[in-house]
């Protein structure tokens, strides 16, 4: 397995797409594919893994440049999950952002542990404050 990380600003939205069915995140995201690639468009990171030709991996976030980074999507392909590939998307998304103080996200339910297991601190303190449809 030879995994290549890259930075993606010009992800297709049909690759994004199939890369969260294939990861199970799909369940937590909009299927609307203009909405995807709205949110493509807005993030200012995009980190990707890729197998061969075949993208296995996305790490997508929005950042300030200054003080926070958040990263909205991490998702890897459930048959390349366990391999470290998470991890090391995350590792690349904060050396594309070096001057941030803070790197964060939110987990969905069923990552907890993966995060957990990864050495990541919680943080305990936070809110959806708004949430639409």
């Amino acid at each position: 397995m030879s995994i290549v990380y890259t930075h993606e600003p010009d992800l297709s939205v049909a690759e994004f797409a199939r890369v969260l069915h294939a990861s199970g995140l799909a369940e937590r995201r909009p299927s609307d594919l203009a909405r995807l690639d709205a949110m493509l468009r807005g993030a200012q990171v995009i980190v990707t893994a890729r197998d061969g030709e075949h993208l296995i991996g996305v790490a997508r976030s929005i950042t300030d440049w200054a003080y926070c980074l958040y990263c909205s999507d991490l998702c890897v392909d459930n048959a390349y999950q366990g391999r470290g590939i998470g991890k090391a998307l995350l590792a690349q998304t904060a050396q594309a952002a070096p001057d941030v103080k803070t790197c964060l996200l939110l987990s969905a339910p069923a990552a907890i542990s993966f995060y957990d297991a990864a050495g990541f601190r919680r943080h305990e303190g936070a809110f959806v404050f708004a949430q639409r449809g």
